[in-house]
């Protein structure tokens, strides 16, 4: 099953997201995500990110998440788990 993982970075933290990008690119290259990449704000920088895992179940999407070194440096304000439908693509 399909889950998007929605995540908001605290204002202020690029630099947070900038020092740990290398240890959360592969971790989401060694794990089950089908697609990923960060939201931009208006001057282009990072802000925030969009996965999408292909796990058996919330529990799962749920670990994935709490393991996620993004997550371990404290960088996000807001994280969703949302089950996710494929239709296009």
């Amino acid at each position: 099953m399909f889950y998007a993982v929605i995540c908001t970075d605290k204002p202020g933290h690029l630099e947070v997201r900038q020092a740990n990008r290398a240890d959360h690119v592969a971790y989401l290259k060694s794990t089950n995500v089908t697609q990923a990449g960060p939201f931009l704000d208006a001057n282009g920088d990072m802000c925030g990110s969009l996965v999408i895992l292909d796990v058996a179940d919330r529990a799962e999407a749920e670990a994935w998440a709490a393991a996620d070194p993004y997550k371990l440096a404290d960088l996000f304000a807001d994280v969703r788990i949302e089950a996710w439908n494929q239709v296009i693509g």
